[in-house]
């Protein structure tokens, strides 16, 4: 059995279970929040939890579960049924030893956050949580699974899979981008009352999948700058040009169209920026707030295809439905790497490549991400 320990003050608005996620089931609800603040007490009721296909605890099961036979009939039979109560199903041990990597992994990954999110409250981070926290987790209810959408980080496909869960689809190939972008499927936690956000904070999984930051950012630029983009070209790109391109073109500055990599990177890392953050560069320690809202499975883009998998398996999802890989959009084009990214990086000067590490420092020390070589260069 798993040593209990404190919780990291960072999340003292958050229930001690969270920081204590193992193997085992438990069998009875989890302890109430402690907080000074009246405030942010547990609301009323908040022991009746919302009932689905496939609820289930956010702990990590024994095992898999398996299809049970039909009950007999008969009153005898079921008696015989209770006196006689099938053995539980032990896991193999190839499955055992990968579900225990698999929760040292996470644990690790949390104990990192943990640490972060300590030095992040001591600089003055913020210590409550509030709706704008939680803006762009997705919540699905059937499975009990809360999503924290980070652009770039796979987050189409994981709404896809979100909206089959939901029974939105019946297949994740069936659900165009628009549709998993756009549509109405898909509701966010910000969208409860109060009661409802603290009920599934406490009782969903939370679900967190993050990328190599500078490797982000560029997949980001490549996407929404080096093609024909409706809304970045003439709301980003025009101000971007305007104010980092000496001499533009009457052409460049009306359409927005072709800017470089060097230009975004110095809009970025202008304090004063024509135009506001936006959710495909923002950082995922303010995108998901993570010293907010523990996150139960902390997932890297670079593992992505078994993580992603290992989770639906874990919520206990069909059989049938794995993880989706295409890419729907620009499906030609070559996916963001590391060697791509280390190009695009060789582009800025020592200066700014420093500067862009350094913007990102938070996302680098919480989920473990080392310095690239670009950097290092």
């Amino acid at each position: 059995m798993m040593k209990n320990t404190p919780c990291p003050k960072t999340f003292f608005f958050l229930p001690q279970h969270w920081c204590d996620w193992s193997l085992k089931t438990r069998s009875t609800p989890p302890p109430a929040a402690v907080t000074s603040d009246p405030t942010h007490d547990p609301p009323p009721g908040h022991k009746d939890r919302p009932q689905g296909r496939g609820s289930r605890s956010p702990d990590w099961p024994q095992s898999q579960g398996r299809q049970r036979g039909a009950e007999p009939s008969t009153q005898s039979g079921r008696r015989r049924k209770l006196q006689e109560p099938e053995p539980p199903v032990r896991a193999q041990p190839r499955e055992a030893a990968e579900r225990r990597r698999l929760r040292e992994v996470q644990q690790g990954r949390r104990r990192r956050v943990a640490q972060a999110c300590r030095r992040y409250r001591e600089a003055g981070g913020p210590r409550l949580l509030a709706p704008h926290h939680v803006s762009r987790i997705y919540v699905e209810e059937q499975y009990r699974l809360l999503y924290c959408e980070v652009p770039k980080a796979g987050c189409s496909n994981w709404k896809r899979v979100l909206m089959v869960l939901g029974g939105w689809a019946g297949s994740t190939a069936q659900i165009q981008h628009k549709a998993a972008h756009y549509g109405n499927s898909l509701r966010r936690l910000d969208s409860f009352d109060r009661e409802g956000m603290w009920l599934r904070l406490r009782t969903y999984t939370k679900l967190l999948f993050v990328r190599e930051p500078l490797e982000r950012l560029v997949s980001a630029f490549r996407d929404k700058f080096e093609q024909p983009n409706a809304y970045y070209h003439p709301v980003f790109g025009t101000a971007i040009i305007a104010r980092y391109r000496p001499n533009a073109t009457q052409e460049a500055l009306s359409t927005g169209s072709g800017v470089t990599f060097p230009e975004f990177v110095r809009y970025l890392l202008d304090s004063g920026r024509p135009v506001g953050m936006d959710i495909h560069w923002e950082p995922v320690s303010h995108l998901c707030s993570p010293c907010l809202v523990h996150y139960d499975f902390i997932g890297h883009f670079e593992s992505l295809e078994s993580e992603a998998d290992s989770v639906l398996r874990l919520i206990g999802a069909p059989g049938n439905l794995t993880y989706p890989h295409f890419k729907d959009r620009h499906s030609w084009e070559e996916r963001t790497s590391p060697r791509i990214s280390h190009q695009y990086l060789a582009q800025l000067s020592p200066s700014d490549r420093h500067r862009a590490f350094h913007f990102y420092q938070s996302d680098y020390a919480m989920f473990n991400y080392p310095k690239p070589a670009a950097i290092l260069d």
